[in-house]
């Protein structure tokens, strides 16, 4: 890691209530390594969870707590740290203080230092899946995204996984790691929404390809990175339309999304969308489909198993790479392998006719998993990008994506 990436920079950390918030001592460590001063405010339900004397230690600064504290006020305590920072992260940032900030609500340190300050915010989500999913929660982030100038808010994760209660689906904290990242993107300026005026189709997902009314060919992916790059490119200012196949995942803020279910359903989405300046094509399109889908359910019979004639689906990355006026500027392929990697994804990106090829081996912990390792090909080499959040990946992908274009333009 760049030990001076936030050399100088000033974060102020407001630490929520949850089982998340242990997540947030990792988080001062890498502020800390990048270069940055941390302070703390820590709730009163984060203090529950994580204790003031850790986060002093790591910090190296008192941690703040209480709104009417004789010591901090006298120098307007609130309002002094609201203006120290160069940022101010939440994380975890819970139902509670994301609608607060929502609706103007100041009843505590943290609550008050969010309305009082004019620096950019940045949430790290942490929730029950349910309360994630919840209208008014949603609304509340969508409302604090679409505020102005400094009072603008950036939203990373929330990520998909399995809760503390139990459940499982999107509510889980993002990692210190992409949260860092997204800090560093947001530090950057202007230059942190460099693909503002493009647009981007990703697709995502596996596809179904029915057999009968109730069954059907299809795989193990879970659509979580093609879901993320959708979300990176969008906070980097992308118009970003998202062609996803059956996931069950939420479509990320900001993201345009179209569910499909077949690979021909994906092929004509995805046609109706181009021209764009970029493609990203992270989508497991099933390789076949039936020939002829039966009207009712196959039924077992003495005479065995059916026999099930397959045909080849459309090609769709080759189809958006092939040259003409509705080729993106950009296209992105993405190669799953069980072996030889780095020969399989050169031949793919020879053969498809994409400028790069996003390459990982599926052979172990990555289908429904929240992290990934990847090769990034061109023709010019190859980069490894060892193992991190599907989140970090994706972030580090838009900024591949961002950098090209600058370089080009």
């Amino acid at each position: 890691m760049d030990n001076s990436a936030l050399s100088s920079r000033r974060i102020l950390l407001i630490v929520g209530g949850g089982i998340a918030a242990y997540k947030a001592l990792e988080l001062v460590r890498l502020i800390k390594k990048a270069g940055g001063e941390v302070r703390v405010i820590l709730t009163a339900s984060g203090a529950e969870f994580v204790t003031p004397l850790s986060l002093a230690a790591l910090t190296g600064h008192p941690v703040h707590q209480a709104l009417f504290s004789p010591e901090d006020e006298t120098a307007m305590g609130h309002i002094e740290l609201s203006r120290w920072a160069d940022l101010v992260v939440v994380a975890p940032a819970t139902a509670g203080l994301i609608a607060k900030a929502a609706n103007g609500l100041a009843d505590d340190l943290a609550s008050t230092t969010l309305i009082a300050t004019d620096k950019r915010t940045l949430l790290a989500p942490a929730m029950n899946v349910r309360m994630w999913l919840h209208p008014a929660v949603q609304a509340n982030v969508a409302r604090l995204k679409g505020f102005d100038g400094f009072h603008a808010m950036s939203v990373v994760g929330p990520d998909d996984g399995e809760m503390a209660c139990g459940e499982y689906g999107p509510g889980r904290m993002a990692e210190p790691a992409a949260i860092l990242d997204a800090i560093k993107g947001l530090l950057a300026g202007p230059a942190s929404r460099v693909l503002a005026g493009k647009t981007a189709v990703v697709t995502a997902g596996p596809t179904f390809e029915a057999i009968d009314p109730v069954r059907g060919l299809t795989n193990r992916s879970s659509g979580k990175q093609g879901y993320a790059i959708a979300a990176a490119l969008a906070e980097l200012g992308a118009d970003v339309t998202l062609v996803s196949g059956p996931t069950g995942l939420s479509a990320p803020l900001g993201v345009t999304r179209i569910e499909v279910e077949s690979a021909l359903d994906m092929q004509a989405a995805t046609q109706r969308l181009l021209p764009a300046d970029i493609a990203v094509m992270t989508a497991a399109v099933a390789d076949w489909r039936i020939d002829t889908i039966a009207g009712g359910k196959i039924k077992k019979g003495a005479g065995g198993p059916p026999a099930l004639a397959l045909i080849e689906n459309p090609d769709i990355l080759a189809g958006v790479s092939a040259p003409g006026p509705l080729r993106p500027k950009l296209v992105v392929g993405f190669a799953a392998e069980t072996s030889d990697l780095e020969a399989n994804a050169r031949s793919k990106l020879s053969r498809k006719g994409c400028d790069w090829i996003v390459a990982n081996d599926v052979s172990s912990d990555v289908f429904g998993s929240d992290g990934n390792a990847v090769l990034l090909v061109r023709r010019e080499g190859v980069e490894t990008w060892p193992r991190q959040s599907k989140t970090g990946i994706a972030q580090r992908l838009a900024q591949t994506i961002a950098d090209h274009f600058e370089t080009a333009e």
